[in-house]
């Protein structure tokens, strides 16, 4: 008579560990998942069920993990130390002589390195005639010092080189301006190859107790060659960076899960205002204060993480209710909040004060105007 028991003979269809016993019409066996993987009902199953990829958004704490976004621009060389390119990605850089260029690539269709997530970009930083004092790569900043203080956590990406080499991984947590002094949570090095494979690391935080925690905290990881591991030529291919609470590396997933909550969280620390067309609207509001200056008041599409601490911007004019053009070289931030933006211009000639206007393109397609609210 039958216990409804899982069988305990040779005849179990259990063989590994963490298989599961199912039953349809025979005794089935259901392979143990992925690490991370959640067991869901499928009838269309022997055993009726399967293991699902935990695609879960909001698990990643690093926004553009998966270089969707590059409002300023897809290409730099030689940036300096820190600089952003890629949102929320910072260069990690020091030339030794060399010339390194950090750009967007595309993936052709179909050949992202994972499945069930496909990547459209990633990121590449490459270098020429580097020396043995070269190092190179990128980080990311993630907000709040807190975030995973004295907890365990799982930093992961995929990485390919243009030989087999020796990188670096690190994170540290930064205090901010007025708080205590960095601290170096964990610094390996790893061995790359030429394909693309993912990389996973345990990451033990230490508590924060007793430090002081000022303003614009952040934890940041870096994936990059040190000085000593490239000579020559050398090229650092990466893509779908995550890190999340646990010890298990899960399926990728972006920080928000959805392509415009992407943007919108890069837009918390920085925008970009584009004319697209010759003489396309960067801000649509402006009026001519004197002969030779304007205001422009700008509301961003997402509340910035602290009012804006700087801009950047090209080829830019203000251009009156008459659609006459005046070429504007200076902007300045005399008041604004993390909300609106007031901008300054005391570089034009000839304006009548009063005149209503906007900020365009000086005849520039590329023209464009940026703020950033970065940590």
């Amino acid at each position: 008579m039958a216990t409804g028991r899982v069988p305990t003979t040779a005849n179990s269809p259990l063989t590994a560990k963490g298989d599961l016993f199912g039953y349809s019409t025979a005794p089935a066996r259901l392979a143990v998942g992925n690490n991370g993987e959640s067991l869901v009902a499928d009838s269309s199953t022997s055993t009726g069920l399967r293991y699902n990829a935990n695609f879960a958004a909001g698990k990643n704490v690093i926004i553009n993990g998966d270089f969707g976004i590059w409002q300023r621009g897809t290409t730099g060389t030689n940036l300096a130390q820190g600089v952003y390119l890629a949102d929320r990605y910072t260069s990690v850089l020091g030339t030794g002589g060399a010339t390194v260029t950090w750009s967007r690539q595309a993936f052709t269709a179909g050949t992202a390195p994972v499945a069930g997530y496909e990547g459209i970009f990633f990121s590449r930083t490459s270098a020429t005639s580097a020396t043995g004092s070269t190092f190179m790569g990128l980080g990311t900043r993630i907000e709040n010092v807190q975030t995973f203080a004295n907890q365990t956590a799982t930093f992961s990406f995929w990485a390919k080189a243009d030989t087999a080499r020796t990188a670096t991984m690190q994170i540290v947590q930064n205090f901010g301006s007025g708080g205590s002094a960095e601290v170096s949570v964990t610094n390996p090095t790893f061995s790359i190859t030429t394909s693309w494979a993912r990389y996973s690391f345990n990451v033990t935080f230490p508590t924060i107790a007793g430090k002081t925690v000022g303003t614009g905290s952040y934890i940041q990881p870096y994936v990059y060659y040190n000085a000593g591991q490239i000579t020559g030529s050398a090229t650092l291919d990466t893509w779908g960076w995550q890190l999340e609470a646990g010890s298990v590396a899960t399926a990728f997933q972006t920080a928000t899960g959805t392509i415009q909550g992407e943007l919108a969280a890069c837009q918390r620390y920085y925008y970009r205002a584009v004319a697209d067309t010759a003489y396309g609207s960067v801000a649509p509001y402006a009026v001519a204060a004197s002969s030779s200056g304007f205001i422009s008041m700008i509301q961003p599409p997402a509340t910035m993480r602290v009012s804006p601490t700087s801009i950047d911007f090209s080829a830019l004019a203000f251009v009156n209710y008459a659609d006459t053009l005046y070429a504007a070289s200076s902007l300045t931030l005399p008041a604004n909040n993390n909300k609106q933006v007031i901008l300054v211009s005391g570089s034009m000639t000839g304006a009548t004060a009063g005149h209503a206007g906007r900020l365009t393109g000086n005849n520039n397609v590329a023209a464009y105007l940026g703020f950033s609210a970065e940590l």
